[in-house]
């Protein structure tokens, strides 16, 4: 490791060290492409350091430099004595693993990593943190605005479910600027993830044997593929963009779009129906994950990543190809009653789930009709 002592790149000016930026927890899909994407530009950019992937049990990947760490806990704090950047992704993409946990723990455990990093960036005189939530901190309403302002009022439920997580850890990003205005806190947002070893509550949406929608209501889909995540974090990481930025594909794909590319028919419900038969589910412990998740595949949730557009940065990806990208991925996945039909039996997010209990037995009252 380099001395703790060596002169600090400074992200966003110019005639400074090159800036060494850290990952943490850095063998998750994400944060792997994050370094992906950071090899990449070291090997555009003269100067620049080769990028350190933090984690308990460190990878082999080639050109990264490999620290061991936990990030929950202040032993992480010897692995930052010469970082410029850290990057956290606190997002959860592999929803199989974290229904497995009691909400409460999950919750602890998840705003345990986030306040030992702030403590320790800051101790360690870390220049930026970067974190990745999602945009589905702001909520999906009838009345939102196409699309979202990167400004606009945080309006997900702060309940017990992974937005709920990720609410809470923005929390403790916004009281982190206040009690340490020397680390600078870029707040990354992104649209709907897709990409191969993403498993979110929009992903198992699309599992389901049909898609919901609800009377009086369009839904709108944003995606956002994880390699443009990730190199949307490098730009976050190498340049002052502000306390939050949102990224995502341009534009919006509206329900015909989306039913013509994936062949999926729909089911439409009333939304009294919906969310009462998915609030039940959820009490009675049938959905891990509360009705209000339903909301994302409801009502629009759109944004513009113009930040990142002034920064220079674009999208590699548009939606048609990130939802492609999201159908190959989930390709022979089926869910029914609530739980996959695969070798390893996983509870659903609750907007799959009550597709696929509220829907397939509307499918089959049908049938039965003379």
């Amino acid at each position: 490791m380099s001395s703790p002592t060596r002169p600090r790149g400074v992200p966003g000016q110019t005639g400074q060290t090159p800036v060494r930026v850290a990952v943490v927890d850095a063998t998750s899909v994400p944060a792997a492409r994050v370094l992906w994407a950071l090899r990449r530009w070291r090997s555009t950019t003269p100067g620049a350091e080769r990028p350190i992937g933090i984690a308990a049990v460190p990878d082999t990947t080639k050109g990264v430099q490999w620290r061991t760490a936990d990030p929950a806990t202040p032993g992480v704090l010897a692995a930052l004595g010469d970082v410029d950047v850290l990057v956290w992704v606190a997002a959860e993409t592999d929803l199989e693993a974290a229904l497995q946990r009691r909400p409460t723990s999950r919750r602890e455990s998840l705003l345990c990593t986030a306040q030992t990093l702030v403590t320790a960036a800051a101790a360690a005189g870390v220049s930026r943190l970067v974190v990745v939530t999602s945009a589905m901190v702001y909520g999906a309403e009838a009345g939102n605005p196409v699309p979202l302002p990167e400004d606009h009022p945080l309006g997900a439920a702060r309940d017990g479910g992974v937005v709920g997580d990720l609410l809470a850890v923005e929390d403790v990003m916004s009281e982190a600027r206040r009690v340490h205005p020397q680390l600078g806190i870029t707040v990354v947002r992104p649209a709907a993830l897709v990409g191969l070893g993403i498993d979110t509550v929009v992903t198992r949406h699309f599992e389901a044997p049909r898609l919901l929608t609800v009377k009086g209501a369009e839904p709108t889909w944003q995606f956002c593929h994880v390699d443009d995540l990730a190199t949307a974090v490098v730009v976050a990481a190498t340049q002052d963009l502000g306390p939050a930025i949102t990224v995502a594909a341009e534009g919006y794909l509206a329900q015909d779009r989306v039913e013509k590319i994936s062949g999926m028919r729909r089911i439409q419900l009333s939304q009294a129906t919906a969310l009462g038969t998915a609030a039940r589910l959820h009490r009675f412990g049938v959905l891990p994950a509360p009705a209000s998740e339903l909301a994302f595949a409801m009502y629009p949730w759109v944004v513009e990543p113009a930040v990142l557009r002034a920064a220079g940065w674009r999208p590699a990806y548009d939606n048609e190809t990130c939802l492609g990208v999201l159908l190959d991925a989930i390709r022979g996945r089926r869910a029914l009653a609530g739980r996959r039909v695969a070798p390893k039996d996983a509870a659903l997010g609750a907007a799959s789930a009550a597709v696929a209990l509220v829907g397939t037995a509307a499918v089959l009252r049908r049938a039965r009709r003379p």
